[in-house]
């Protein structure tokens, strides 16, 4: 057997849990220590050295937690309030414990003065003392103890295990009364949902944080009892600095009714964990913030509705070829075309109209800042005839969607250079030929 008895600071308790469930299921709370039994698993992390070095992350983590390892879960705990004392180091493997002083000891802790006038100070004087004398004057726990020491008898726990959703709560030491405040405070429920996190191998879609307001009137206004916000992200992540940005730009706008003296994190929807993926391909190994964290930490700053996209359509008319929508808003595989995007003709230009503008015609001759030279043969385009029934056009302005039927031009113009030109064919009752501006090529 290979125990590992770990001291952990107080505020850290549950974080060390859930990492301890990382590496081993057989976790449990004995007294002030956090037990971990890995002799089944240490050979899995190549060791117990790499398994420490994996079960601290650095230097620095194991610098502030006092810890120990032994054969037995008892040896391991009394070396470790050993080393919590001064009183010797808690490093090495220690398989005799007759040495160990009897204050180390839990089962012995209520008998410890009867003991001393026993003569009997370390583990190995009360081992040697008759065996059914112990279990009538202190009780059977006290050789079981002995027992299990020496390994001679089983250990058993009841082991920890990781909860199935995250929810933690912590109560602020002051009120919060600002942004600033509640993300500061936030930081440890982060740390603590990424552990669970990295327990459960999951990753994290949406989280909500929640937090008591300290008031239940203002000014003789009734306040509610509580505010929350929602974090939301493109792709599951186990890291909480992305989370901690969007996080900064939500608090960023939100406004605290009054003082918050509690918070709580909950996750609302997770994913199992594949891991990072990696790519042989060198652009893709930059370093930096991914194209999805900027777009969602843009959105919170900027509005949904500020940060969009350009999704193909399959329409031959220009102005229908694409649509924009929101870069956080789910864009169905349905909706796109069955080949892909759509083909853009190299003559198209860089910049399109919202709405194309009718041109004035001078004897044949469409007119922007004077007349218009065309330069290429004409681009005929039939499209959407199958919604000529749709309103026809409105003061010369042509509709979101209506039949097309135009013979496009690459024209030029001498005082705003290279445009993009379209005469609107009639239809079998009208005579009259419109011309329409379109595009302009930057």
């Amino acid at each position: 057997m290979h125990w590992l008895a770990v001291l952990p600071p107080e505020p850290e308790r549950q974080a060390w849990v859930w990492r301890a469930l990382r590496f081993t299921p057989r976790v449990a709370w004995v007294d002030e220590a956090l037990l971990l039994e890995v002799s089944a698993s240490h050979r899995l992390w190549g060791g117990p050295k790499r398994l420490l070095r994996r079960f601290f992350g650095s230097k620095a983590a194991q610098a502030g937690v006092e810890w120990a390892q032994a054969a037995t879960s008892l040896i391991a705990i009394a070396v470790l309030r050993l080393a919590a004392s001064g009183a010797q180091p808690a490093r090495g493997l220690l398989h005799d414990p007759a040495t160990l002083p009897l204050h180390t000891l839990g089962a012995a802790r209520p008998h410890l003065a009867t003991l001393a006038r026993m003569g009997c100070n370390t583990w190995g004087s009360l081992r040697a003392l008759p065996r059914a004398g112990v279990a009538r004057r202190f009780g059977p726990g006290l050789l079981s103890a002995l027992d299990a020491a020496w390994g001679e008898q089983p250990e058993s726990y009841p082991w920890l295990s990781l909860p199935e959703v995250f929810d933690e709560s912590v109560e602020l030491m002051s009120l919060a009364t600002s942004a600033d405040e509640l993300l500061w405070a936030a930081q440890r429920l982060l740390g603590l949902l990424q552990a669970w996190l990295r327990a459960r191998q999951r990753g994290v879609l949406a989280c909500e944080l929640e937090w008591q307001l300290d008031l239940r009137r203002l000014n003789g206004v009734a306040l509610p009892t509580h505010q929350r916000l929602v974090l939301r992200t493109a792709r599951p992540t186990q890291g909480m600095a992305h989370l901690r940005r969007l996080l900064a730009e939500q608090l960023a706008r939100t406004s605290l009714a009054a003082p918050a003296n509690h918070l709580r994190l909950r996750t609302l929807e997770t994913t199992p964990w594949a891991g990072a993926s990696a790519s042989l391909l060198l652009h893709e190994q930059s370093k930096g913030e991914h194209l999805h964290e900027l777009i969602e930490r843009l959105s919170v700053r900027l509005g949904a509705q500020h940060v969009l996209l350009p999704l193909a359509r399959a329409d031959h008319r220009p102005e229908q070829m694409q649509r924009w929508v929101s870069a956080l808003g789910e864009v169905g595989a349905a909706s796109r075309p069955a080949g892909g995007p759509y083909p853009v003709d190299a003559l198209y230009p860089t910049w399109l109209l919202a709405l194309p503008l009718r041109l004035q015609v001078e004897q044949d001759v469409p007119q922007f800042h004077g007349p218009l030279h065309r330069l290429s043969r004409a681009q005929r385009i039939e499209a959407a005839w199958w919604e000529a029934n749709l309103p026809a056009r409105n003061a010369g302005q042509m509709p979101a969607h209506s039949a097309a039927l135009r013979d496009y031009f690459v024209a030029r113009s001498a005082q705003a250079g290279w445009l993009w030109i379209y005469r609107e064919r009639p239809a079998a009752d009208q005579d009259e030929v419109h011309w329409f501006l379109q595009g302009i090529y930057a």
